[in-house]
């Protein structure tokens, strides 16, 4: 037991946030998220991550190489404290509809978002969501102020608050609309709207 599980234990009678303070299972998740970007056999990147949470997919990024930064809200201490344990950068910030991610003063080579619940309007449960047009402007924003030329953005969305997939069939017009390759749950996308080469989840 580490440290970090000591201090936020998991059971019943604990917040369920307590679930990532188990390092090595996170680790292996995040691995694998890693892998399925081939980020362990490429050059090294500048890679932003949204919603980095307690920041294991960038370790694992950093320790394949590649320079990282994470960008999220600052509501929960175990993120804090897992963090700094990794050594992950990040930047505090709210992502909203029609809003543009804060200047950086760097671009980056990928960008992702695992298990997105940003679009959530007001953290809904209800089902409100962003709709295509808040959908256009983030995109927009990421590709021409955010992404390098050649870079890409991933987009890893949770299931709907009913359990049903976040890709309607118009949500998923939009997406490929703008040049998204869309593999289950996921959806990358290159700086313009010509669909990226492949989408190479192993």
């Amino acid at each position: 037991v580490t440290d970090l599980e000591r201090r936020y234990p998991r059971g019943a009678n604990f917040p369920k946030i307590n679930r990532f303070a188990d390092v090595p299972y996170w680790i292996g998740i995040n691995i694998e998220r890693a892998q399925d970007l081939w980020l362990d056999r490429t050059r090294p990147l500048r890679i932003l991550d949204l919603g980095c949470g307690a920041g294991y997919f960038l370790y694992v990024c950093k320790r394949f190489g590649h320079d990282v930064l994470g960008l999220d809200l600052d509501d929960h201490q175990l993120f804090r404290d897992t963090l700094a344990l990794l050594g992950v950068r990040r930047v505090i910030s709210r992502i909203d509809p029609n809003t543009s991610l804060p200047d950086l003063q760097e671009t980056f080579d990928l960008v992702t978002a695992h298990r997105i619940c940003f679009q959530r309007i007001g953290g809904s449960k209800t089902g409100e969501e962003w709709s295509t047009t808040h959908w256009k402007f983030f995109i927009d924003d990421v590709r021409n102020r955010i992404l390098n030329p050649g870079g890409r953005l991933l987009l890893d969305f949770n299931p709907r608050v009913d359990g049903s997939s976040f890709f309607t069939p118009e949500l998923r017009s939009f997406f490929e609309s703008e040049g998204a390759r869309i593999r289950r749950s996921k959806a990358l996308l290159g700086v313009n709207r010509s669909p990226v080469p492949e989408f190479r989840l192993r």
